[in-house]
């Protein structure tokens, strides 16, 4: 692939500022982390010291912004969604989601931006991350990456993760309160086959936000979830209606 200076690299700069909603101060940041160790005069300007430091920006943000939202979490359960939200497989993704691809500067060994390897794109993912903090600060580097990683969270807790609601509710009750949570079944509609089901969560004679589900586990499941979040102070994620 041609070098950036021959693809007019101010316009390509700019449109990716656009593209991640952050305008540098410095751009030799940005160029930096557009820079594959292939495509580099030598590696110390490419982009992988930059990509050292935002793997660890990225794992920070990640683990603060579990630690707050899920306060019932125990530390295997929080390291579990940490994994899966900070792979390479999911920063890959969120590159490829940002498109990031167009900006890519790599060697002609590596071939064209569109065919860039997985790992490739995890790497400018999290050295933009760097160059963002670098430039403008953690507040800014929360700014860009929350938005984007927060789905992945969602997805990753919301069932597909492993974690156990209900496991964590109940630690939590019985440490905060000295109760041991119940569901209550309110009402259920759909045909006998497929059925949903809402239940809301209680522990002594306060009631959390209800949820719906597929099936009665997955109701207590979703309804444990609402009741984790409403004891933190925060929105429950499972509104019934």
């Amino acid at each position: 692939m041609a070098a950036i200076a021959t693809r007019d690299e101010s316009a390509l700069l700019e449109r990716c500022q656009e593209v991640v909603g952050y305008r540098f101060n410095d751009l030799t940041f940005l160029r930096e982390a557009l820079t594959h160790a292939s495509g580099a005069d030598h590696r110390l300007v490419s982009n992988e010291r930059l990509e050292f430091l935002g793997d660890a920006i990225l794992g920070a943000i990640v683990c603060e912004t579990l630690f707050r939202r899920f306060p019932g979490f125990l530390e295997g359960e929080l390291t579990r969604v940490k994994s899966v939200v900070v792979s390479r497989t999911t920063c890959a993704k969120i590159s490829r989601f940002l498109g990031l691809e167009e900006f890519l500067v790599l060697g002609k060994g590596m071939g064209s931006p569109d065919g860039a390897p997985a790992s490739v794109l995890a790497d400018v993912f999290e050295s933009l991350l760097a160059a963002i903090f670098l430039d403008g600060g953690m507040d800014a580097a929360r700014g860009f990456v929350l938005p984007l990683v927060e789905p992945e969270i969602d997805s990753t807790v919301d069932g597909h993760g492993g974690v156990n609601h209900k496991s964590n509710l109940q630690q939590l009750s019985q440490r905060k309160f000295g109760e041991t949570p119940i569901y209550a079944l309110l009402d259920e509609k759909g045909p006998d086959h497929s059925k949903c089901f809402k239940i809301e969560a209680q522990i002594g004679r306060r009631r959390f936000a209800a949820a719906w589900g597929k099936n009665k586990k997955d109701a207590e499941q979703r309804a444990a979830m609402n009741a984790l979040a409403q004891i933190s102070g925060t929105e429950p994620p499972n509104l019934s209606d």
